[in-house]
């Protein structure tokens, strides 16, 4: 099985986890960037409207099955902000957008600091599919007083694991691909797709 799968994002550490993943399953993923796909406006309201727009977008500019994500980090003190806004939360990407939630987060108590990741994902076959695959899974930790870790991207650095005592930062990759919510949203994907017989 070799179907080429176009990736709706441009992000390197999303990509990274995609091919991590889903290349090892024995899809060829290509990100839309091969092809020079033009990003269209995020305008949808939840995680998987965001990620349907996108994997539509993908698709029609290709002709290929199209695979898209939507993720970011709701904060329980914030009423779920950033949200669908995560990787916009600032305006000024992933430094600016970690000293906001820092600020917006100095005063809450230690127990007021729960969080999830969540990521939704969608597959579609083609870009009229009228009922594409969604994927939807969560992570919970806790914001951290301050930035630690290297690897990873986005929040990481503030996300408290509480199972490993360190931040998402500090995880080694093939770690946090099997814990993560992206990593639990991928292998629900991936069996959306073996059971498709895609």
């Amino acid at each position: 099985m070799t179907n080429k799968v176009v990736l709706a994002s441009g992000n390197t550490g999303k990509l990274r986890e995609f091919f991590h993943i889903l290349g090892d399953a024995g899809f060829k993923i290509v990100p839309q960037s091969d092809y020079n796909v033009v990003d269209v406006p995020e305008t949808g309201l939840t995680f998987v409207e965001n990620a349907i727009i996108k994997a539509r977008n993908a698709s029609q500019q290709t002709g290929l099955p199209a695979l898209a994500d939507d993720s970011g980090i709701e904060v329980d003190a914030l009423n779920g902000r950033p949200g669908i806004y995560s990787a916009r939360y600032s305006g000024e990407g992933d430094d600016a957008n970690n000293q906001k939630l820092l600020e917006e987060m100095k005063d809450i108590p230690e127990n007021k600091r729960t969080a999830r990741f969540r990521c939704c994902i969608v597959y579609m076959r083609h870009a009229e599919d009228p009922s594409p695959l969604i994927a939807d899974a969560s992570w919970e930790g806790m914001i951290m007083h301050k930035l630690s870790g290297a690897n990873g991207f986005g929040y990481d650095p503030l996300f408290f694991v509480p199972t490993y005592g360190i931040s998402s930062a500090e995880l080694d990759p093939a770690e946090k691909n099997a814990i993560s919510h992206r990593g639990k949203a991928l292998q629900q994907i991936l069996q959306l797709m073996k059971e498709s017989k895609l």
